[in-house]
């Protein structure tokens, strides 16, 4: 009885701190607060729920449960996420969706729209599998890790998954920059690794593109609320292509989704106040 009250007092004062530290103007300590948290929930909720997953070891039904449960995060930070054309992921179809990466945060992205995707294998960078309840969670969820200093080995591993990927019906989601970009005025060069795997695959390639984080600003130590659309675009197919037609496809899902962000920049950007602290900042990167 005396457990309860206290786990109820303990969290009543873990509330009223949470909301102290996240309605301050903008500070350091506010800023890295909001992404020491996700984190942090990330970290407990890989804790608790890795046992689980070996009742069916590398299942990427694991993961959608676990991101039914992760989702939730982004409510705590405040930041909202829009989901446009999402009956192209629905599609019951092996694919590998390809998507620009910012920052950490577009993971909770990905949480939030998982269970429209349903069968879904992220792929990682294989330093991720040493994080702890996270890298065993990641492992156990079906996610693909790869060295991507050792490009042969991660195609061999990439290419394994693939004939997986086709046989259960399962797309493959990477980011093809290879790297967070946190330049506001457009997409870096591509990487051939997606492209390779879907051609190699025949499989259809569904770009997804996150519009930018105009609420976030390190520089500024600004992390206020926020909302962000991800985009769908059409699939696009790799039937009868050949691995001469891997620049010419490169550089056509590059131009789309360069000028997709360009379009969801605008969109997100221009109803911003002149008051709001990054507006004048953000559109002179326009």
């Amino acid at each position: 009885m005396w457990a309860y009250v206290w786990w109820c007092i303990g969290l009543f004062v873990v509330t009223i701190v949470l909301r102290k530290l996240l309605s301050v103007k903008p500070s350091k300590v506010k800023f890295h607060f909001k992404f020491i948290l996700g984190y942090f929930l990330t970290f407990l909720i890989a804790l608790v729920v890795w046992p689980l997953m070996l009742l069916r070891p590398k299942d990427v039904k694991n993961a959608k449960a676990t991101a039914q449960i992760a989702k939730h995060i982004t409510k705590l930070i405040n930041v909202r996420w829009e989901l446009r054309n999402g009956q192209i992921l629905s599609e019951d179809r092996g694919a590998i969706i390809v998507s620009n990466h910012q920052y950490s945060l577009d993971i909770l992205g990905m949480f939030n729209i998982w269970h429209v995707v349903d069968k879904l294998a992220a792929v990682a960078k294989k330093e991720i599998f040493y994080i702890g309840p996270i890298g065993l969670t990641a492992y156990f969820a079906g996610t693909v890790f790869i060295d991507r200093k050792n490009a042969k080995n991660a195609y061999k591993q990439l290419k394994i998954t693939t004939e997986v990927m086709v046989r259960k019906k399962t797309k493959l989601w990477l980011f093809p920059e290879g790297t967070r970009n946190r330049n506001k005025t457009g997409l870096l060069p591509f990487k051939k690794g997606a492209f390779t795997v879907a051609l190699s695959a025949q499989v259809p390639i569904i770009p997804v593109v996150f519009s930018p984080y105009y609420f976030i600003n390190e520089q500024k130590s600004i992390f206020n609320e926020g909302h962000i659309i991800i985009k769908c675009l059409n699939p696009i197919p790799t039937t009868g292509l050949t691995m001469d037609d891997l620049p010419k496809l490169m550089n056509r899902v590059h131009e789309l989704m360069d000028i997709e962000f360009k379009k969801l920049s605008k969109e997100v950007l221009d109803p911003l106040p002149p008051e709001y602290p990054l507006a004048s900042f953000l559109r002179k990167m326009q």
